[in-house]
């Protein structure tokens, strides 16, 4: 596997010489050293998709999704060899690294087909003998700033609609994951000409505002924290950049008294375990009525109990290490916060003595926790479930809006008007009932609140990577009233 960046569809390494070191968190070893860019290296790729641009955007719609069609294709036939690196360079258990294999091309295919079928629109004349035409135009090179937590199914969220609607990239991937993003261009992209599809490996501070800074990148997509998203939005201000920022979340899972417990509590072990909890829609916190609270917490605690940690590729686990030392500490810092609080932890709590090495956390359930403790109000990207008892809808609804993100939220119960009534006063971009951690490619997926800016999948992402242009025909040749001198006189 070339460990480089790969620029103008060559691989190279870092101006500066630099590297840095990517880990395996099961093993704790160094598995691989991938360039310490810079800005330099941004110019380099940054040049190249420009120019790479001209081309691309030329292309027609159904030529450029003869481009993806491929990459799909060959994303699917290389599936488990990208795959085992997304285990070995985050953790993830080896069965869900495929199925991110399988999200890419998902999303190519998507995105393809919709780019071909959703080029403009006529709107209404204003007057008799005329034409106005809307027509979608893409913007040039379009940022990525990649996370680590899915790294190629995140990736897909933002190349796919990118592509599609006539853009080229440049990709900054995660110093944790970029491994996978570099696998996955070396056995997927080399069909594409050169230039439209760039990654370009280093550290956030250096590569990252690089790119974010650079004039001739006029959108950025990013997904990431709430505090790294306000500096790029700060810093792409200067040029007047469109952004795109999927950001932090903090969702909430409300369990009414009607609800099934044994569901609700699968559902929200499974929503709040899910890849040792680093998902952004995770379930971040539970409210729970009083009158079922004893049942659901013994329930929940049982299915903590019952998650199986371990090395990434035995078919047997249902949960890795987390992905970083990084990540692993901050788990440690703030659980032992919320227990100086005087949050209870009733199972998990620590570092898991089942393993010498890796950075696995036992999964973590806590009560007697209150509304201010940080552990309620902000992300915590771990495996860790804090449970509040309350009195009513209202209560939680007050509650499930009560912290600056607005990601996601989750409701058990069999009353559809509770249901709906919750999904009418949350502010969450996305609402599911009865079910955590529900996507559908075709609909849109982002923040409201400080959760971000713009949204992701169905057409509302295709129409962040594009702009539109009104172009209006006049086909009536006579004379008009509006010509100077035409007064009458």
């Amino acid at each position: 596997m070339n460990t480089q960046n790969y620029i103008n569809n060559t691989w190279c390494d870092a101006e500066s010489g630099k590297t840095f070191d990517v880990e395996n968190p099961f093993t704790e070893e160094v598995i691989a050293k991938v360039p310490a860019s810079d800005e330099a290296d941004i110019n380099n790729a940054v040049a190249a998709a420009k120019t790479a641009f001209g081309d691309w955007r030329q292309l027609t719609a159904g030529e450029r999704k003869d481009y993806m069609r491929t990459m799909a294709d060959k994303s699917r036939e290389h599936a488990e060899e990208i795959a085992k690196t997304i285990s070995s360079e985050m953790g993830k258990p080896f069965g869900d690294a495929v199925s991110e294999i399988e999200d890419v091309a998902e999303y190519l295919e998507y995105y393809a087909e919709m780019a071909r079928d959703h080029v403009g629109r006529i709107v209404a004349p204003v007057v008799q003998k005329s034409m106005s035409l809307v027509r979608y135009e893409p913007y040039g090179v379009v940022g990525c700033i990649i996370p680590w937590n899915y790294p190629l199914s995140l990736m897909g969220w933002k190349l796919a609609p990118a592509l599609a609607a006539g853009n080229t990239i440049v990709m900054k991937p995660s110093e944790v994951s970029s491994l996978s993003i570099l696998h996955w261009i070396e056995l997927v992209g080399g069909d594409m000409p050169p230039g439209v599809m760039n990654v370009v490996t280093g550290l956030g501070g250096e590569a990252g505002e690089a790119l974010v800074k650079h004039p001739d990148v006029p959108i950025l997509t990013f997904t990431g924290s709430v505090q790294t998203g306000k500096r790029i939005a700060r810093l792409a201000a200067d040029h007047l950049k469109k952004v795109s920022l999927e950001l932090g979340g903090k969702d909430p899972v409300i369990v009414c008294d009607d609800a099934d417990i044994e569901v609700a509590a699968k559902g929200s072990a499974w929503g709040g375990f899910l890849n040792a909890g680093q998902v952004c829609t995770s379930v971040e916190r539970v409210y729970v009525f009083d009158s079922i609270a004893d049942k659901f917490i013994e329930a929940l605690v049982e299915e903590a109990k019952k998650v199986r940690l371990g090395d990434p590729f035995d078919k047997g686990t249902d949960v890795g290490p987390m992905s970083s030392k990084m990540q692993f500490s901050k788990t440690i810092n703030k659980v032992d916060l919320a227990k100086k609080e005087g949050a209870r932890v009733l199972t998990g709590g620590k570092k898991s003595d089942q393993f010498e090495k890796g950075y696995f956390y036992e999964p973590t359930v806590f009560d007697q926790v209150t509304s201010n403790m940080e552990i309620i109000m902000e992300e915590a990207f771990s495996p860790v479930i804090p449970v509040q008892r309350i009195k009513s809808l209202d209560e939680a609804i007050a509650m499930s809006n009560s912290t600056r993100y607005g990601l996601g939220c989750t409701i058990f119960t069999r009353d559809i008007e509770r249901a709906l009534t919750a999904a009418d006063n949350i502010q969450a971009g996305t609402f599911c009932i009865n079910s955590p951690l529900m996507e559908n490619m075709a609909a849109p997926f982002g923040g409201m609140k400080q959760s971000g800016i713009g949204r992701e999948h169905g057409i509302e992402a295709l129409e962040e990577f594009r702009e539109a242009k009104h172009i209006f025909i006049d086909y009536d040749h006579s004379n008009k009233d509006w010509w100077f001198g035409n007064n009458g006189d």
